[in-house]
């Protein structure tokens, strides 16, 4: 594709661009001259401003066609950051569907907002304190640390707001909403409170994902699994030597009251001070005589009983199991089936605790490690080390090895929500798109457990729960507790519960905070003013979509269905899209620490390599993993990323299959878009030269019949076009709709039918083929529109000035998108179908003009054909001159037709042939002077090629089951490809042996 000439964009006849009230004068849309000027246009913000401004209020003034709600809400990215290319997949697809239904005349509400991120948004402030100030957390008390978060929310909690808006987002800004909101919190405690009216969630003790570094839970999507091949030293946050993992060790444990031992193999030795039993399979032989005998612990002195359980592995270690219930969760649900103690041996800051003893005490778990296969080896005991595969379990935001720990938390109860949820898509009621997911989705439900909503943090939703001191109360040991949607109902329900005056109550509320996924997971509703039952709520409840990516079906998807269900009695939307992760061009998953997670806006800014570096020098990564991931950017981005613009990476994202395989998205592609943005701008300048040369104006899309075979097959493939993207857009299918209507802008309109008409303009009057390419490029501007408002504004507001009829809206997304039912009197599939022979001719005519080195000269040429053939090629006689640029087309049948009468005699001998089909070839009378050696050579390679393709069919035919297991339509496809291959073959030798024999006269 080549780029537009530095050149002025004008017309004599061009006004302001005016819209409505508002004008934009020519000083505000400047006459774009060049590529980088047009990315300089549509990267200001003038398109975000007229949205604000004008589009939204008129929006929602305007009737809507179609009485229909399509509501939806973004999946709320963290405050505590940027958004990534992942962010901006979601952005192009949910802007492309809102901005399509808007199109369609459906009453949309798109609701943006943010998500407070509890831990690592804290995380993020801790980080930043200590490098300001050199103080932790600790040194701030709750307030003055919250203070400190909500100044650093306030100061960079714009930006991702400001990413939105670049991207193109046509959000309902007035309704933005984040989850530490008044309004949000106040959804969020009366789901609490509700929740625990009705027995679903509880205070219990369990085990829990546990970051030491942070001394909080954290859910399970915040632990990144990381696999051992064996062993492995690695660093440790709080450790200054690296930590050896990826080994297991096995002991022996004395058996009381006889001279044997049993032995047990772990990968984590210092939890073996919090040994309850020892385990074995009742059917191992090995064992059968020690069942219900006791082992003596070398260092507390406890005797373990021997256990029978068909959960044991025979064949994993010694089969023989240590028991430690209060650090596996494995063991845990074995304690409860044998009612074992729980031992917690590690303490949440990571050291050792009391029952360990006073040698261990305040030790730190990994050196207690070592500390302990010392003693073990001193006692003799120790019975053997070796390399061992593992999965280590690595807290994302703080880079900790997670540590199962036993707390006393609030737990919701998932089972019967969990049952409700795959009903619902059992029963239709909820459609997951791609339908695959579908059996993910029971698998995973069927199995949940309690989910444990307490974080141990001092940023989100302080848990509305207090423990209640009664007086004279003496039993310090059992908990009581109440909860309310503030402190005085919840002093006036434990005053109900306990029996006693209001004011002899102590309260105190419970300081940690929900799960930051508890307060999401009310997202759908809690945006709509829940629980006050408000305009929007009845109006957009339930949402028609939620669309995000597949890694967040369980720990965002799931609980929304439960929890809006639970809440509000109605599923929270209709339908889940759910799309693919996007991944680096080698296949890898986006990481600050590989350095390949790109802004969005560098993408369409661009960006140099140094400012790349500066991002990462400016982020919380340490030291170490700042060198690897500037490392990786010099790499794979010496020279920076290239400006690229909006809509080419909107386009690009698209355009990728989103459901199913990942997406890796590299730069060239991006630019690959960047280059069809250029394309349609040429593909405008020819047109507005095209509407000002012409004296008649501009018929309506109903008046424009076209007349000629190619005006009819330019209309007849937009009609397919449409009807493409309508199914398309029907199935969530963006990728075919990008395909589609870049088909057709490239391959249809500019490489055929411009390339055409050109030359028509000049021979005749042009009005019919000037209204056609009107509606044309003007109906695929609004096509496009959903995937590149940016562009297709600035080109449709140009086209304006030659609307024939009423007067237009006065912008392209107040238009109506296209549909089929407006082009039914432009349907003509016998000429699309009869037009796929004419692009094989001009491509094979093109093809013997470059053989013979002919780059001006027009040379006429003679296609042998059948009767049939030759009536479509009689048929679109010009364009097959025009576009392959010969002077003229001879036709010869050797079946000659009766009515066919402009047959012409054979192809002069000594000619070059190209062959079109089986059926139809082309003849090109070899000129003196034509490099005859080169041609030979070119033959001969061509010649190579289809004996090649044609041993592999005949292979394939030969085969012993081809009859058997071919389908029969499927041998008619192979017999009809090996026919022309090897009528091919017979007509490239007869060229090889005229072009000998020429050579050898010579």
């Amino acid at each position: 594709m080549t780029h537009i000439q530095k050149e002025n964009v004008t017309h004599q006849t061009k006004p302001p661009s005016t819209i409505g009230a508002w004008s934009i004068s020519e000083a505000q849309v400047p006459i774009v001259t060049s590529l980088s000027k047009q990315a300089a246009y549509l990267n200001k913000s003038l398109l975000p401003v007229y949205w604000l401004a004008f589009l939204r209020p008129l929006l929602e003034r305007l009737s809507h066609s179609v009485d229909q709600t399509f509501s939806l809400c973004i999946p709320p990215p963290n405050v505590t950051g940027t958004l990534h290319l992942g962010h901006a997949l979601t952005v192009a697809v949910e802007d492309a569907l809102v901005r399509w239904r808007r199109m369609q005349g459906h009453r949309v509400l798109w609701v943006p907002g943010c998500d407070h991120a509890g831990i690592a948004t804290q995380t993020v402030v801790e980080r930043r304190l200590l490098r300001a100030h050199g103080k932790c957390r600790q040194d701030f008390t709750r307030q003055e640390f919250l203070q400190e978060v909500w100044k650093w929310k306030n100061e960079k909690g714009e930006e991702i707001y400001h990413q939105l808006r670049r991207l193109g987002a046509s959000l309902d800004w007035s309704r933005a909403c984040f989850t530490m909101d008044p309004d949000f919190s106040k959804a969020v405690t009366e789901a609490f409170v509700r929740l625990c009216d009705s027995g679903l969630i509880h205070r219990s003790e369990g085990l829990v994902n546990w970051s030491c570094a942070l001394e909080s839970a954290i859910s399970d999507i915040e632990v990144d699994s990381e696999e051992l091949s064996g062993e492995t030293m690695l660093s440790v946050p709080g450790y200054e030597n690296k930590v050896e993992f990826g080994t297991m060790l096995t002991f022996a444990y004395p058996i009381e009251g006889h001279y044997g031992e049993v032995a047990v193999s772990t990968t984590r030795p210092e939890t073996m001070l919090g040994d309850v039993a020892v385990a074995v399979h009742p059917d191992d032989p090995r064992y059968q005589a020690l069942h219900g005998k006791q082992c003596r612990h070398p260092f507390t002195n406890r005797l373990l009983p021997i256990i029978t359980d068909s959960m044991v592995d025979m064949e994993l270690g010694t089969g023989a199991v240590k028991v430690t219930p209060a650090h596996d969760h494995t063991d845990f649900l074995l304690s409860q089936r044998h009612s074992l103690p729980r031992v917690t041996v590690i303490g949440g800051d990571g050291t050792m605790t009391h029952p360990c003893g006073e040698w261990l005490k305040g030790v730190k778990r990994f050196d207690a490690r070592q500390l302990v296969v010392d003693a073990l080896a001193e006692r003799k005991l120790l019975r053997g080390k070796k390399s061992h595969a593992m999965t280590l379990p690595i807290c994302s935001r703080s880079g900790d090895i997670i540590e199962p720990l036993l707390k006393k938390q609030w737990f919701v109860r998932c089972d019967k929500m969990a049952t409700k949820a795959i009903q619902s898509v059992e029963d239709g009621q909820l459609e997951i798109i791609p339908h695959f997911y579908t059996k993910t989705w029971k698998n995973w439900l069927s199995s949940i457990s309690d989910w444990c909503i307490s974080r141990q943090l001092w940023w989100g939703h302080q848990i509305p729960a207090y423990q209640v001191e009664l007086p004279n109360f003496t039993d310090k040991q059992e908990e009581q507790w109440v909860w309310g949607r503030s402190e005085d109902e919840a002093r006036q329900r434990a005053a109900v519960k306990y029996g006693v005056k209001p004011e002899a109550i102590t309260l105190t509320q419970d300081p940690d905070v929900l799960d930051t996924w508890f307060s999401s997971g009310l997202f759908p509703f809690a945006m709509l003013g829940w629980p006050e039952q408000t305009a929007d709520l009845q109006r957009f409840y339930p949402n028609s979509i939620l669309e995000t990516g597949s890694d967040l079906i369980f720990f965002w998807v799931a609980r929304m269905v439960m929890l809006g269900t639970e809440l509000t009695g109605q599923l929270p939307f209709k339908q889940v899209l759910l799309h693919s992760l996007v991944r680096d061009k080698y296949g890898r998953k986006m990481s600050k620490s590989l350095g390949n997670v790109i802004d969005p806006l560098d993408f369409i800014h661009g960006v140099s390599l140094e400012r790349l570096q500066e991002k990462v020098k400016e982020g919380n990564l340490d030291p170490r993993e700042q060198l690897v991931a500037m490392e990786a950017q010099r790499k794979d981005f010496p020279k920076g990323i290239p400006q690229c613009g909006t809509d080419a990476l909107r386009f690009a994202l698209c355009s990728h299959k989103m459901q199913g395989e990942d997406i890796s998205l590299s730069i060239s592609e991006v630019l690959s878009c960047r280059n069809f943005c250029n394309k349609m701008w040429q593909t405008l300048r020819f047109t507005l030269g095209v509407l000002g040369d012409n004296i008649t104006p501009v018929r309506t899309l109903e008046e424009s019949t076209p007349l000629s075979s190619m005006d009819r097959w330019i209309c007849s493939r937009l009609y397919s076009t449409v009807v493409q993207c309508e199914q398309a857009f029907e199935a969530y299918e963006l990728h075919t709709v990008t395909s589609a209507l870049y088909s057709f802008w490239v391959h249809s309109l500019c490489d055929v039918y411009l390339e055409y008409v050109k030359h028509v303009l000049v021979r005749q009057d042009g009005q019919v083929a000037s209204s056609v390419l009107y509606h044309c490029v003007s109906m695929s501007l609004a096509l496009l529109s959903p995937f590149m408002p940016f562009i297709t504004e600035e080109l449709w507001q140009r086209l304006q000035p030659f609307r024939p009829g009423a007067a237009a809206q006065t912008s392209l997304c107040l238009q109506s998108y296209p549909c089929s039912s407006q082009l039914a009197h432009w349907i003509f599939p016998d000429v699309e179908k009869d037009f796929l022979l004419i692009r094989k001719v001009i491509r094979v005519a093109r093809s013997l003009r470059a053989q013979c080195g002919m780059t001006k000269e027009k040379p006429a040429m003679w296609a042998v054909c059948s009767p049939s053939q030759a009536q479509v090629l009689l048929h679109f006689g010009s364009a097959v001159w025009t576009l392959s640029r010969i002077s003229n087309l001879h036709i010869y049948c050797p079946l000659e037709a009766e009515n066919l009468h402009s047959v012409y005699s054979p192809p002069p001998k000594g000619s070059l042939v190209g062959v079109v089909d089986h059926t139809c070839q082309l003849h090109l009378h070899v000129q003196s002077g034509m490099n005859i050696d080169k041609q030979i050579l070119q033959l001969s390679q061509r010649r190579d090629k289809l004996v090649s393709k044609l041993e592999e069919n005949l292979c394939r035919v030969q085969s012993p089951h081809y009859l058997t297991k071919v389908p029969a339509h499927v041998r008619e496809q192979i017999d009809s490809k090996m026919s022309a291959l090897q009528q091919e073959l017979k007509t490239t030798e007869d060229q090889l042996s005229v072009l000998q024999q020429t050579q050898a006269a010579e």
